[in-house]
């Protein structure tokens, strides 16, 4: 694998690790957001039902309005917190989405350097091969030339002929 692409895909890791931890961080707030609306919700209820005791109790007018405008600033805070879990919804499925794109990035990256060493191991195994080829094929003109040269010389090819010794005189 080359080290351009070892690079890449170190960085791509790096990435999906910055990714997830961003993640992690916006489902922590998204959650401490929505316990914040929960009890803001809760307390809105609790507060509801002591004006509704100290109505059916009798109220003054002046603790009347005050219950009503505390539980008016109830309704605006519990409006504001769930806009603010809204977008953290938001944010989480972004976050998500950008944590699944640098994974798909860094999955791309190890199909190519898969893919590469596939191509150099295949390359070695036909370099292999061809050296193997070769050396078998100048094993077996070594084999022939020996026994071409082992024909060549064996008796028969000397002085003696089938009719006898040649005559010295």
């Amino acid at each position: 694998m080359s080290n351009a692409l070892q690079t890449l895909i170190e960085l791509a890791q790096s990435r999906m690790d910055d990714a997830a931890k961003r993640l992690g961080a916006l489902l922590a707030s998204g959650q401490a957001h929505e316990q914040k609306l929960e009890i803001l919700v809760q307390y809105r209820e609790e507060y509801h039902n002591r004006f509704r005791a100290a109505a059916q109790t009798g109220i003054s007018p002046e603790a009347w309005r005050n219950y009503s405008t505390f539980i008016a600033k109830l309704d605006e805070a519990v409006f504001e917190q769930e806009q603010i879990v809204a977008r953290a919804r938001e944010q989480v499925v972004a976050g998500k989405q950008a944590w699944v794109d640098e994974r798909n990035r860094k999955k791309a990256f190890d199909t190519l350097a898969t893919r590469q060493q596939a191509v150099a191991l295949r390359k070695e195994s036909r370099a292999e091969q061809r050296i193997t080829d070769e050396h078998s094929a100048k094993l077996f003109r070594t084999k022939q030339e020996e026994a071409q040269d082992d024909s060549d010389s064996t008796p028969g090819n000397g002085s003696i002929t089938p009719e006898g010794p040649a005559d010295p005189t």
